[in-house]
């Protein structure tokens, strides 16, 4: 249900300046004296203005301060999720329980309160309980309290009883520092007044200005002459408490000596047989003992119908050891996704089998999650200097996955190469060790989503995804409009760049002109590369088309080439397409490809007549290698009866 503090987001590396400046001095205090100074701290400001990083910092700094505090960063959606499986489970009261041992709850997101009248009562009633313990409850959103819609009024009023502060957009001065602290972080140089002409440039969030800055570093990556100032703007586009012993409390470790807890359920049974009152006492204890450390404990509820204890020391003994083995399955099924480890099913013993076929599932991964085609290939990408940078990016990605740029994006209309570049990067990445890459299109990725949803294997689902080492998705712009597969993106984006594992994504148009796309997920691709394929130039034309005709021709005639790349195409489909046409057609007319060919098939003109050797001999009549049948002295091409093509002037 929660997730590590990111270790990169701490107050070292958050930038301070007037726009942030108090709320990072309230999350100072508040990781400094947790539940005392400003309890609930809400910090609010639009996407992307490091809001997630502000909360981890106070959750890291407050842990350094006091080892000992339990710190739980969630969001709203996991809140939800959880609470839904625990009130599907009956386990309300668990739910509750489960953040009893916890001293800071960092809650982000909670603009999605909006209009969900049941998730606002748990959660009052959550802060409530919270409060009235004296710990700490950080919560972030994209709005203030009064922006929230239909927000019940007792909520806004715990807000406001704590303290409510914003994150304001970075002005120039703060822009600037970013830049140069985040260049440090990277280990490249740019002249001050490089930085100092994309500070001026008023980002709407720094994950934007974060993504102009990483297109600089991508750009001198393959280029030796420093960048100017001029030719930046040029290049970005710019001008627990005490315990109840309880009856079948099994061992702390699924390890424990099986005699100290058959010993323990000696005396157990020894109690029972004594006195009746005091067996009742003791299952109620017990019931109560286990739904407190997150247990559903219904099968000892049931014993208190009994009239006699007769076969409870029985039944009492088998929830012990199949409690002892959820713990087994909860283990394993954190190891092998985190996320899914919080399902009901792992702390209801009556549910055994079906906890155990979640963590069957999970490692069968259901099938592992479709992969990259080794058909393309970074050897099989025709380079030339339009697409230059972004195949060098492209490179550094596969060579430096999840740590350089984060996420990658490429943008660019329908056959320019997006996808074959997505699959040779995720190609590459396949030979890592213990690699698992996903890559598949926007689409299949809806398909899998839905079919999960229909056949209610929703946490398999994203179980299966949660666990690769890279996610490459192709024409993400194909989900807009599709608001609950954006949800899930989204959340599985974080899950995945959290753990620093790569996230590439395709896209038709840059991320701020895509209709029906998420706020939050345009920030997050801003933040990371966002490279350019155009269509292809003159030069790429006819390095393709050499390509294309050497693989079907053998020898290139460069006559042929340069007129095949003079024609203009708006992808590198249509020049193999056009290439393909050709040799084709000669092939099956059986006559060797030649410009003229090429010329009278793409445009029905003509190659003009001339002399050669090749030319065969026949009663007067020429015979071109080209199929043509020509008079020696004079002839008609085209003329209506075909009989007629031919004249010959007798002497």
């Amino acid at each position: 249900m929660t997730r590590e503090l990111n270790p990169r987001f701490t107050f070292d590396s958050f930038v301070v300046g007037p726009s942030n400046r108090l709320a990072v001095a309230a999350a100072r205090t508040v990781a400094e004296s947790p539940g005392t100074a400003y309890d609930p701290l809400f910090i609010y400001s639009a996407s992307g203005m490091g809001k997630t990083h502000l909360m981890m910092a106070l959750g890291h700094l407050a842990q350094t301060i006091s080892p000992q505090l339990a710190v739980e960063y969630l969001t709203l959606e996991e809140f939800v999720e959880a609470y839904h499986a625990a009130v599907a489970a009956g386990q309300s009261d668990a739910f509750r329980n489960r953040f009893n041992s916890v001293d800071i709850v960092l809650l982000d997101d909670v603009q999605f309160l909006a209009h969900r009248l049941e998730t606002q009562s748990e959660l009052l009633r959550f802060i409530t309980a919270f409060l009235e313990s004296q710990k700490q409850i950080v919560l972030s959103s994209d709005r203030p309290p009064t922006g929230i819609g239909d927000l019940d009024e007792r909520l806004t009023s715990r807000f406001a009883g704590g303290l409510v502060v914003d994150i304001d957009q970075p002005e120039f001065e703060t822009r600037l520092a970013i830049l140069k602290r985040k260049a440090e972080e990277r280990g490249v140089n740019f002249e001050q007044a490089v930085l100092a002409s994309v500070a001026e440039y008023e980002s709407r969030n720094v994950r934007e200005l974060l993504g102009l800055l990483n297109r600089l570093i991508a750009f001198q990556a393959v280029n030796e002459a420093a960048l100017t100032a001029e030719g930046a703007c040029t290049l970005l586009g710019l001008k627990e408490s005490a315990k109840v012993v309880a009856v079948g409390e099994p061992a702390a470790e699924a390890t424990s000596a099986p005699d100290e807890f058959d010993q323990f359920l000696l005396s157990v049974g020894t109690a029972l047989s004594q006195q009746m009152e005091a067996w009742r006492r003791r299952l109620h204890e017990a019931v109560v003992y286990w739904e407190g450390h997150g247990y559903r404990a219904a099968r000892i509820a049931k014993l208190l119908e009994q009239q006699t204890p007769v076969g409870a020391d029985v039944v009492v003994r088998q929830f012990g050891l199949d409690v002892t083995r959820l713990k087994e399955l909860e283990r394993e099924m954190t190891a092998l996704d985190a996320a899914c480890a919080g399902d009901a099913a792992f702390h209801d013993p009556d549910r055994l089998a079906d906890a155990e076929e979640l963590v069957r599932l999970a490692k069968a991964g259901l099938a592992p999650p479709p992969g990259p085609s080794a058909a393309w290939a970074f050897d099989d990408f025709v380079q030339a200097e339009s697409n230059r940078l972004a195949l060098t990016s492209a490179r550094a990605v596969a060579e430096n996955p999840g740590t350089l740029y984060n996420p990658f994006v490429i943008v660019g209309p329908t056959g320019v190469g997006k996808t074959h570049l997505l699959h040779a990067i995720g190609h590459a990445l396949s030979a890592g060790p213990d690699a698992l890459v996903a890559c598949l299109s926007a689409q299949d990725f809806l398909d899998e989503l839905v079919q999960a949803i229909e056949r209610d294997r929703l946490d398999a689902w994203r179980s299966r995804y949660r666990r690769v080492s890279a996610l490459l998705l192709d024409d993400v712009h194909l989900l807009a409009g599709k608001e609950r597969s954006q949800e899930e993106l989204f959340n599985l984006f974080n899950v995945l760049v959290d753990k620093q594992f790569q996230v590439i994504f395709t896209v038709n148009l840059p991320p701020r002109e895509l209709d029906g796309v998420n706020e939050r997920l345009i920030s997050r691709m801003e933040g990371g590369l966002v490279t350019h394929l155009a269509p292809p130039d003159r030069d790429l034309r006819l390095a393709l088309v050499k390509r294309e005709l050497s693989a079907r021709v053998g020898d290139v005639d460069d006559d042929l080439a340069a007129y095949l790349a003079d024609r203009q195409a708006e992808s590198l489909r249509s020049v193999i397409a056009t290439v393909q046409r050709v040799t084709d057609s000669a092939e099956s007319q059986g006559v060797a490809v030649s410009v003229g060919f090429a010329r009278e098939l793409l445009e029905g003109v003509a190659e003009r007549p001339r002399r050669s050797s090749a030319r065969l001999r026949t009663s007067g009549i020429v015979v071109t290698p080209s199929g043509g049948v020509q008079s020696r002295e004079k002839m008609i091409w085209r003329w209506p009866d075909a009989a007629n093509r031919i004249i010959e002037e007798l002497t």
